[in-house]
């Protein structure tokens, strides 16, 4: 006969903890009904998929920081400033969240992705607060002046990094209903990095590192969802353990629960 084993690990006011006790007997009932709408992991992520973004992140820094590709960087300023020497938008504040939005825009017409809702709202916002810890502190060590001369935050581009974030993560949630999602995706985040360019914010090897750190954040996220949330995975006696974000009006925690 299968028992169950209910856990649920908190982070809350006490007071909110003590209310949940009455509702845990009835959380186990359901459990099993709960259980069949997680999905078994975020999505497969491999080593090799480190290999593009990591590449980009060398490229990028070379262009900034070495002889060998900085004049590169001027030549690319200076054809653009010479052919558009006008040109300004702000569209590129809005583009870098698109393909991320773009996926619970699809939800909201009925085309599922990967994962529920709810998973899909933690791995975004695992990508982007992943994608912020490395970019932001890297802006200040760096010290890299933009090209318009206005502070010296250029590198790494930090729209173009968002843009690739959320790219990366439309394409994952949709590439097994179709890869053009994902095309339209990385478009719209290659946009944003010309545009950041073309707005004189940033140097081509700033756009090129900023794809590569985008790209290198959802895939860390995804690694990290799937080492969190185990699945359906066996374990040594033969039952099966789950575990899960939990959420309440004033707790925030893990829920774990396993079948011997």
């Amino acid at each position: 006969m299968k028992r169950l084993i209910y856990l649920c690990l908190c982070f809350g006011p006490f007071s909110s903890l003590l209310a949940q006790q009455d509702s845990i007997a009835s959380a186990v009932d359901s459990a099993h009904v709960r259980l069949r709408e997680l999905p078994a992991s975020g999505s497969p992520v491999r080593l090799k998929q480190f290999i593009a973004p990591v590449t980009l992140i060398a490229l990028g820094g070379l262009a900034d920081g070495t002889n060998l590709f900085r004049g590169l960087n001027q030549t690319t300023k200076n054809e653009i400033v010479e052919d558009h020497p006008a040109f300004g938008t702000h569209i590129d504040n809005v583009l870098e969240y698109t393909p991320g939005l773009a996926v619970f825009a699809l939800r909201g017409l009925g085309i599922k992705g990967r994962n529920t809702l709810g998973h899909e709202a933690i791995l975004y916002a695992m990508s982007l607060g992943i994608n912020a810890a490395l970019v932001t502190p890297l802006k200040h060590w760096t010290n890299v002046e933009r090209p318009d001369g206005s502070n010296r935050l250029s590198f790494p581009s930090g729209h173009t990094s968002t843009a690739f974030a959320s790219a990366e993560f439309l394409r994952r949630e949709y590439k097994d209903i179709s890869p053009w999602y994902g095309i339209g995706g990385y478009a719209v985040a290659t946009a944003t990095g010309v545009l950041r360019m073309f707005n004189n914010r940033h140097w081509l090897g700033d756009v090129v590192a900023g794809a590569g750190f985008g790209i290198a954040s959802t895939n860390l996220a995804y690694l990290c969802y799937n080492k969190l949330h185990i699945g359906q995975k066996k374990d040594r006696q033969g039952g099966t353990t789950y575990f899960y974000p939990a959420v309440s009006d004033r707790s925030y925690g893990i829920g774990l629960v396993k079948y011997f």
